[in-house]
């Protein structure tokens, strides 16, 4: 299955929109369309990854997003805590998933767990 993208509803749309522009851009991630009041963040020129204002949040909620490397997710998790995220669980291997599944966990705004993940051995 591919996911074309996927939408979170959020409390303060500035508020979500600087954590998640801080936390997803050591993994390439960058807003690339607003327009009536949300804000897509995404790659390639493709927004996947939607914010929308108003009413009551989506989730909690689990998303992950694809790093490239473990340095990759090393950075996002110290960039999503310096944004004022939660640590959920610091970057690191979980072999319960498989024997290089590394990735690092933080709460958003709302409580939503963001996760950064790379499946690659360490290079």
């Amino acid at each position: 299955m591919t996911l074309d993208h996927v939408s979170l509803r959020v409390r303060d749309l500035e508020h979500s929109r600087t954590f998640y522009a801080a936390a997803l851009a050591p993994l390439g991630v960058a807003i690339l369309m607003e327009g009536g009041g949300a804000v897509g963040f995404g790659r390639l020129g493709k927004p996947q990854f939607w914010l929308n204002p108003g009413g009551t949040p989506t989730g909690p909620t689990h998303i992950a997003f694809v790093a490239a490397t473990r340095a990759a997710v090393r950075a996002f998790h110290a960039a999503a805590i310096a944004a004022g995220g939660v640590d959920n669980g610091a970057p690191g291997l979980r072999p319960h998933y498989h024997p290089d599944y590394y990735g690092a966990f933080v709460l958003d705004p709302d409580g939503n767990n963001a996760e950064a993940v790379c499946h690659l051995a360490e290079a």
